[in-house]
């Protein structure tokens, strides 16, 4: 009977099983991830963890002790520079074993047996998440608690003092829209006032414009008249000043002829 009996032999020998689980280690290490049966990734995770415990320490007794189990000095070198340090913060578990099913024939049960830190898929998934939460409700019980501290310690002098000047805020508040509501108002108006002002200077232009025809066809008119009309016009201004001014042109000559004798 194999009663308390935990090692499983696997079907093998000593020897046979020691060189089988060190090949299988060594395959672990250099690709980070086998296909195995599921009695036999057991049995390897037993074996290859203390291997990688032991490869956090890089001392020579360390590497011969890792050396004598794996028989591989590129399984024992790529274990101490590449995967001690990424699994330096992790105190034990290096390994999963992610179960696929059975084979087919014999109906084993098959599985993937990889080294945790370096499935980077499974790394993305096992980040937390940012949860979103409402503010509001948080802020609105801090606002109440608050309020009630306020009410409880504060004396009463203090809370009116605090109602007034809230009062006065509002009032100033009350006061500045009632400006900005004047100062539109006295825009509005004023736009209204330019826009009846417009049609009006429209209307002097459009007079002005039909004048300038009209006073252009009079000095057309003056200037078409004939050289015979104005000698005519010119002798009859002479004539007219010669009327005007004879009198004075005899009472000028009486004078002169007084004179001379």
């Amino acid at each position: 009977m194999r009663h308390r009996r935990k090692n499983n032999h696997l079907g093998r020998k000593k020897g046979h099983r020691e060189a089988m689980l060190s090949n299988m280690a060594t395959s672990l290490i250099m690709h980070k991830r086998i296909y195995t049966t599921v009695p036999k990734a057991k049995e390897l995770r037993r074996f290859v963890e203390p291997l990688i415990t032991r490869s956090k320490e890089d001392t020579t007794h360390s590497r011969r002790v890792v050396f004598s189990a794996l028989k591989n000095k590129y399984a024992v070198t790529e274990l101490f520079q590449t995967v001690s340090q990424k699994v330096g913060d992790r105190p034990g578990g290096y390994t999963r074993i992610i179960k696929t099913g059975y084979r087919l024939g014999d109906n084993a049960p098959m599985c993937f047996i990889e080294l945790v830190d370096f499935n980077e898929n499974m790394l993305q998934e096992s980040r937390p998440k940012r949860t979103r939460t409402r503010r509001s409700r948080k802020k609105s019980a801090a606002k109440a608690t608050g309020a009630e501290a306020l009410s409880s310690d504060t004396p009463v002098s203090d809370v009116e003092g605090k109602a007034e000047g809230k009062a006065a805020k509002a009032k100033g508040k009350v006061s500045g829209e009632s400006a900005k509501k004047v100062k539109a108002k006295t825009t509005g108006t004023g736009t209204e006032e330019a826009k009846s002002e417009a049609p009006e200077a429209k209307t002097a232009t459009e007079t002005s414009t039909k004048e300038a025809p009209q006073t252009e066809g009079g000095s057309s008119e003056q200037t078409e008249t004939g050289p015979s009309e104005q000698a005519e016009s010119a002798s009859s201004e002479k004539k007219e000043d010669d009327k005007k001014e004879g009198p004075q042109a005899q009472a000028e000559t009486e004078a002169d002829e007084d004179t001379k004798s």
